[in-house]
């Protein structure tokens, strides 16, 4: 096992400026290079402008600088085989192949996995054509989810409370085409009732171990109105994931997926994050995804006591079940910052003020920001993710938004309310 490690993360956003961070603390790492990065990412490790996309770019990257390890965050390159590319190159990489990845590429395929292997999730049908999806809304009559089948940034999915809405969501998926190829086929499911929470876990393929548990808060205004957007704050651990929700995921959801991949000749490697509904009937999964999650990386990460590397490398050896995972006590919570318009159009290029002036226990996790000739300004909807841990998840609230409010930009937004069901299950 090499020790000072060279350390590759790929991707600019919040969540890889949270595994740099980790990445960055840990005796056994070198240096962090980070592709391509952003301002804050910037400040903690060197950037290098390779997109995330340009998959002979990256390895070539990774050639170059002779790295040792490589993370990946974002699902746009899991998907298209990143994974697969450094392999051959006998290069090591922390992720899920290609065919692996497609349990996030395609939602039809998950939900066909779920069906197949009995694995707890909402009724549905698949479509490749609008007018069939349309005479089956109809046919369910009341609240369902309209889901673009490939990746859309997070944003293909339609929480529709009626008819009319639920309609419209599959004529701009599959007749306007607002999200491109991912919108060739769509799933319709029926809305379940209850409360999400995240789970991530660590595979290999055979062992999986879930990470602490997190709530993403994912409609851009307070007490969960508006549009859905990539997630604007999160907190760890969700009251709501009890010990015995926790027993019932692990053996209902997380050990079936990872065998029911293998079953399929897709051995699952990496992380797994499963999306879930606490309905009154017990855990279902909303969604799989194939990578850690954005914005409960930010709040997992800062708990977790284990050195990160020694898990990733576990798990790319094969040697998981023999390697201790360790949490810290406490809360975490981490609100977001967004630019004014988002999920919408929005302003770019915003100069960003009060970012020197830290807390104790906070850390500001940059998500679409750039260094534009010495001055930090905006670059992204999701600005900023700023994350604080404390005793409990009270004290972390607070002690997030009072670093907040240090922060200034123009046409800043963000939620009032994170946490706010955590602190209603403690009344």
């Amino acid at each position: 096992m090499k020790d000072r490690l060279k350390v590759l993360v790929i991707g600019g956003g919040g969540r890889e400026h949270a595994l740099v961070w980790k990445l960055a603390q840990s005796p056994r790492v070198e240096k962090v290079i980070c592709a391509p990065g952003n301002a804050g990412i910037g400040m903690i490790a060197e950037t290098v402008p390779v997109s995330v996309e340009d998959l002979p770019g990256l390895l070539r990257l990774a050639k170059d600088r002779q790295i040792d390890l490589t993370l990946v965050g974002p699902e746009v390159p899991l998907v298209a085989g990143v994974v697969d590319a450094f392999r051959e190159a006998g290069l090591r990489i922390f992720g899920p192949t290609a065919r692996a990845a497609v349990i996030e590429g395609s939602k039809r395929f998950a939900k066909d996995l779920m069906e197949k292997y009995n694995i707890p999730t909402a009724r549905y049908q698949a479509f490749d054509q609008a007018e069939p999806a349309c005479e089956y809304i109809r046919q369910l009559g009341g609240p369902c989810v309209v889901k673009a089948d490939g990746l859309a940034a997070g944003k293909g999915v339609t929480v529709a409370p009626d008819l009319g809405t639920a309609i419209e969501a599959v004529r701009q998926i599959m007749e306007e085409r607002v999200f491109g190829e991912a919108g060739n086929s769509l799933v319709v499911e029926e809305m379940l009732e209850g409360e999400e929470v995240s789970i991530l876990a660590f595979s290999d393929g055979e062992t999986v171990v879930p990470m602490i548990s997190a709530q993403d808060h994912k409609r851009v205004f307070d007490r969960d109105e508006g549009p859905n957007t990539g997630g604007m704050g999160a907190y760890s651990p969700a009251p709501v994931y009890t010990p015995e929700v926790h027993r019932q995921v692990v053996e209902q959801v997380l050990k079936p997926v990872i065998a029911a991949m293998k079953q399929e000749g897709r051995e699952y490697i990496g992380v797994i994050y499963a999306g879930l509904m606490i309905t009154a009937q017990g855990p279902k999964v909303l969604e799989f995804n194939a990578r850690f999650g954005d914005p409960e990386t930010q709040v997992v990460l800062p708990q977790l006591k284990t050195d990160l590397v020694d898990i990733v490398e576990a798990v790319i050896d094969r040697r998981l079940a023999g390697q201790p995972v360790e949490w810290l006590p406490g809360a975490a919570v981490c609100v977001v910052m967004a630019a004014g318009g988002y999920p919408g159009p929005y302003q770019k290029g915003t100069p960003i003020t009060g970012l020197e002036s830290s807390l104790p226990d906070t850390v500001v996790f940059h998500a679409g920001t750039e260094n534009r000739d010495g001055k930090i300004v905006t670059a992204g909807g999701r600005v900023l993710g700023v994350t604080a841990r404390g005793g409990d998840i009270r004290e972390a609230i607070d002690l997030a938004y009072q670093a907040v409010e240090k922060i200034k930009f123009e046409g800043c937004h963000y939620r009032k309310d994170i946490g706010y069901r955590a602190l209603q299950r403690q009344q």
